[in-house]
Formats: C-alpha cells, structure tokens, sequence
C-alpha cells in the first residue's frame, strides 16, 4: 500500500494488517482499491459498509445501528425529513447552471447574511469548502497585494493545489506553499504563557519572517476551534490580539468555519463570534447543506469590490437550487429544533462525563470541548507526551461497539467527538460508559 502521512494517516484501514474481514466485504475493499488506488483510505481496522442512516444513527449491510458520535455533515442528523422534502421538491422542479435569476439561491442568501456582522455583507456560493478557500485567498490577495498566508501547525484547510499548500496536517509528502508560515496552535495544556499572547507573538513573528525573505503578507487564516490541531478553544477571546497584529501589518483575518460553524459550538451561528473579533472573510462549507455539496465565502463590500474590480466569479453548480433549497432547510431545522440550544446544554452534559472519565483514567491527559465538538486526549503515564496507541485502541474497540469516533491532532493521540447536532444526553451516555467500559478492560487486562 502507498505510504500515507499525516491527518489521512490517523485511523486508517491498513489492507497488509492481516485483519480478518468478511469476504464480502473484503471483495468491496478489493473493487474500491482496484478503481481509486491507494491513496484514499477507510476508517478502522475493520471498515464498515454502510447502506442507510437517520438522526443519529446508521445502518451497516447486516441491519447494525451505529451511534454516529463523529460526522458533522449531517449537521441536523442523517436524512432528516425537512431537508429530504425540500431536495425532493425542488430537483423535482428546477435544477440548472447558477447564471439565471432565481428566488429559491436569492433567498438564502440574504437568509445566511442575516446571521452575520452587518459588515458581512457580501457573499459568493461554491461547492466545498475547499473552493471556499481558495476564493478567500484569491480575494486576500487581490485586496491587500500581498502573498504571503499564516495557518496553524497541523491546520486542515481544503485540497486543491492551492489550498494544500496551507494545509499542512498532510504531511511532508505534500509540502506547504513558500509564501506559507506556520505557527503553533493556542494550546492550553501544554503551554505555560497566556495562549492569546503567545499566539499574537508567534503571529507577528511569522510576519517578520515573510518581510525578511520579500513576502508581502496577505492574511491569516484560522479555524476558530483549531479542530485539526487538537481542538482548542479556551479562553474565550485568544485570537483577538492575533487578529489585531494582523490588521495593524495591513493583512486579512480569514475563519474558517466548516468545523465550527452553523451552531455547534453552541454559543452562537458562528465560531468567531465567542472570541469577540469580526473576520474579514468568512468561509463555510460540510455542514451546510446536511450533506448537499454547498459551501459559501463571505466577506465585507470592500473586498468583494476589490475582488470583482479584476475577477469576474461563475462557478457552475456553487448554489445551485437543489443545494439552496437543501440549505435553507438547514437553517430552518437549526432554529425550530433549538439545535443552537441543544448543542450547548448537551455539550456541557457531554464534557462533564468525559471530564468524570479523567478524573478516573490517568491515561487521559485532557478533556477539551465546545458545544458537540470535544477532545479526549490520550497521554503516557505521568508525562503530557501523546500515546497514539491507547486513543486508535479506543476507536477500534468503540467500533466494535457500534459506535463511531475517530482521532485528530499531530500524534493521533485526541479522540474526535462531533456528532450531529440532534446529540441527545441519552447519546452521550452511550459514549461515555462506551469509552469507561474500553479503558477499564485495558486496566484489567494490565492488572
């Protein structure tokens, strides 16, 4: 099997492990391999074939449930009714090209800019996030003259060319841009100093750097809740002194809120909005159209200006009227559910449990979580030093349970939680006693 390194290492199937599939599946494995190649690995050391899915839960070809407890595509849940009508309804009516006039895109628009600082006012709709970002750094680009990008050290931003040289949680075997500089995430556990400052001091130094070596700086660009690294996100407001250094050195303040965006945090639409701070661009993406392809880039008029003066924009399918409809169904499920609501008061529940398996597992080093989006890091006995081992033996095993996680961070050694946003405290009891039960069998088999 080709080598593969960083993020689409952690977790992955090995096909030479000897694993003991069953022959079905095994023969799919086979098929997929055969006609992707390598490059493009499974989940667990078992892969699971999975043929259907609602709320919370799907179902494997054998009619298995499993506790989905990781997706946040499905942000709303697995094919929830609402967002299946509206699909239904509208490619049943109308789906073309994105250059005629229609209510059904114009609409949502002005729906989704509604949740967004007045200065926000502008939007462009694209297919994935990745085009998201790639949009927001052509704009960047064109607004300040500048080239030269920050992002964090194992950030996760998009994989086009131009956009996987920011992202650098691919690994040495995709190298970043040379106008590209990378600075340590705001992590609270390890670092000693207040991370806010830090993180201004390292970003005005990577700055320096670009004007030392000719690079005229362009922007930084942040997931909010630096999800890829490791999830951080305390204390409220770490990022403002960064992004105050980056206004002062003439650049831009990009967030990046696929993974925090559209209400998981709990505290609001938008992940910017508990660090005080209102970005010049805004990009967005999975979680909008609960599994339609629609993602979107926001910005102020000034910009926008700056962009359409030397760009003309037409993407062919980027907020189409299926995907718009898809959408705006989204956005009416978050506000009649209360899913806002929800993932706060469920996401508290959720950290007080994995906070009450710290207290009682020494193999946890760190319990971090915002709204349903939480990280159970995994440590060495009496040191902060990662064990990758216990936090892959904790996801095989909760797989066999038939509920689904999976890792993050460098090391691969933080639990990812990120369910979809109908998380019920029901679901994390599952979770937790899930999790208790695997820890405990590995103390009792040390023992």
């Amino acid at each position: 099997m080709t080598h593969v390194d960083g993020m689409l290492a952690l977790n992955a199937f090995d096909p030479q492990s000897g694993s003991a599939t069953p022959p079905a599946t095994h023969a799919l494995i086979e098929r997929r391999r055969n006609t992707f190649g390598d490059g493009v690995p499974l989940f667990y050391r078992d892969p699971v074939h999975f043929v259907s899915a609602s709320g919370v839960w799907l179902r494997d070809q054998d009619g298995f449930e499993y506790l989905d407890a990781y997706n946040n595509v499905p942000s709303v849940g697995h094919c929830h009714p609402h967002v299946v009508a509206a699909v239904s309804q509208q490619v049943a009516t109308l789906n073309t090209h994105t250059r005629y006039l229609s209510n059904v895109v114009t609409s949502y628009a002005e729906r989704l800019l509604d949740r967004f600082p007045r200065a926000l006012s502008k939007l462009l709709f694209t297919s994935s996030g990745t085009e998201s970002v790639d949009l927001a750094m052509r704009m960047a680009r064109l607004y300040t003259g500048g080239a030269g990008f920050i992002v964090t050290r194992f950030a996760y931003h998009g994989h086009s060319t131009a956009v996987a040289e920011i992202t650098p949680a691919f690994g040495p075997g995709v190298p970043v841009g040379i106008n590209v500089r990378l600075v340590d995430a705001p992590d609270g556990y390890r670092q000693n100093s207040p991370v806010g400052l830090k993180f201004a001091q390292d970003v005005a130094a990577a700055i320096a750097d670009m004007e030392r070596h000719g690079i005229k700086f362009a922007g930084l660009i942040l997931d909010t809740v630096c999800s890829s690294d490791g999830l951080f996100v305390d204390p409220p407001g770490f990022i403002k002194d960064a992004v105050s250094t980056v206004k002062a050195a003439g650049g831009v303040f990009i967030a990046d809120e696929v993974p925090p965006g559209f209400g998981r945090t709990g505290e609001g639409m938008w992940g910017f909005e508990r660090h005080g701070v209102v970005p010049d661009i805004v990009v967005m993406g999975k979680p909008m159209g609960n599994g339609m392809p629609i993602a979107a880039t926001v910005t102020t008029a000034d910009i926008m200006q700056a962009f359409t003066d030397r760009s003309g924009y037409f993407n062919t399918f980027g907020g189409n009227t299926v995907c718009c409809a898809a959408a705006s169904a989204v956005l009416d499920v978050i506000e009649s559910e209360g899913l806002i609501e929800n993932a706060k008061a469920t996401g508290a529940y959720l950290k007080r449990g994995l906070e009450q398996l710290k207290s009682v597992h020494p193999s946890i080093g760190d319990v971090r979580a915002i709204g349903l989006y939480a990280a159970v890091e995994f440590i060495q006995p009496e040191t902060t030093k990662a064990n990758t081992e216990i936090a892959l033996h904790v996801v095989n095993e909760l797989r066999k349970k038939r509920i689904l996680i999976s890792t993050c961070g460098p090391k691969g050694n933080i639990l990812k939680i990120r369910p979809p946003l109908q998380f019920s405290t029901e679901h994390c009891d599952m979770l937790t006693t899930a999790i208790d039960d695997v820890l405990q069998g590995m103390l009792n088999r040390s023992a």
